[in-house]
């Protein structure tokens, strides 16, 4: 399962509705004759123009092409599952596109004229992404350690915060101060996710 919609997908899992919605997804997507892996390099071209976007300060277009690359994210899936070809490669790439992607998302923030509290934004950046990275080699290597039981959850998965990211770029285009203060949020608590994946592991592990 593509990490990025993991959260998602395990809190709706027994959702009839939501499960009907993906294999209408993955039937109708199908029919365009791409495969799953290209469905997901797409989003990370798709990311990229989110990245220019951004770093032009046309925030809203940056927050609208943040949503499409999320959905072609669960696009990718769905058409996997909807003609059985979920492979453990395919999985592995959708794995390390979507770190791309976030990266593609956030980085151009360092570029901006933002004024932050406390520290520069490209501090705030770099908390931000630190802390998305760790609490997916939380999970990566609990796994590597021998743990069966993969480590999920968090205060904010992948998911969360690229919603979140993407509504605060919209608030940006009216009230850039606000959009610092959710910017400082995301840092803070992708760390807090980190740890929160770090302390589960610890109290699964015998030794």
């Amino acid at each position: 399962m593509p990490d990025g919609e993991s959260m998602i997908f395990d809190k709706s899992q027994n959702s009839k509705a939501l499960n009907r919605m993906r294999e209408w997804v993955g039937k109708t997507f199908s029919k365009l004759n791409i495969t799953p892996n290209q469905w997901t390099l797409v989003s990370l071209i798709v990311a990229a123009f989110a990245a220019i976007s951004i770093y032009s300060m046309n925030l809203l277009i940056g927050a609208a092409l943040i949503m499409v690359s999320g959905l072609i994210d669960l696009i990718d899936g769905a058409v996997a599952r909807h003609t059985k070809k979920v492979t453990k490669k395919g999985a592995y790439l959708d794995t390390v596109i979507d770190r791309y992607n976030e990266f593609l998302y956030v980085f151009p923030l360092i570029f901006l004229p933002i004024a932050t509290p406390f520290m520069p934004i490209y501090a705030w950046v770099s908390i931000y992404l630190f802390g998305g990275m760790m609490t997916t080699y939380a999970k990566a290597a609990a796994k590597e350690k021998g743990l069966e039981q993969e480590i999920r959850g968090g205060i904010l998965e992948r998911a969360e915060r690229v919603g979140i990211y993407a509504a605060g770029l919209v608030i940006a285009s009216f009230n850039i101060t606000l959009f610092a203060y959710i910017l400082i949020a995301l840092a803070v608590l992708s760390n807090v996710s980190a740890l929160q994946r770090l302390s589960k592991a610890f109290r699964m592990m015998k030794n």
